[in-house]
């Protein structure tokens, strides 16, 4: 008899598909209007700073960091092939 039990078979429902996250994401959504429509003063204000704010996290996060920059030099790390002559006898 082979009784093998796979953890795999019975997945838990995905949290995003569950009514508690529907609920969360529409809370969310309400509470994300009020906020805009009763300060939306204090938001309007903020905006060029979010803007300059945007620019180094955009390339902190575009370029993983100051470590990983590459240029294109991709070419010059490039090691030459040989090119082997075929010996008298055999098919070129």
């Amino acid at each position: 008899m082979n009784h093998d039990h796979h953890p795999h078979d019975s997945q838990s429902p995905n949290f995003w598909r569950s009514r508690y996250a529907i609920g969360l994401v529409v809370l969310g959504a309400i509470a994300a209007y009020f906020l805009l429509t009763e300060h939306l003063a204090h938001v309007v204000g903020a905006l060029p700073l979010l803007i300059l704010l945007a620019c180094p996290l955009m390339h902190v996060f575009m370029h993983h960091g100051h470590g990983s920059h590459g240029h294109g030099d991709d070419a010059t790390n490039v090691e030459p092939k040989e090119t082997s002559k075929p010996k008298s006898g055999e098919p070129s």
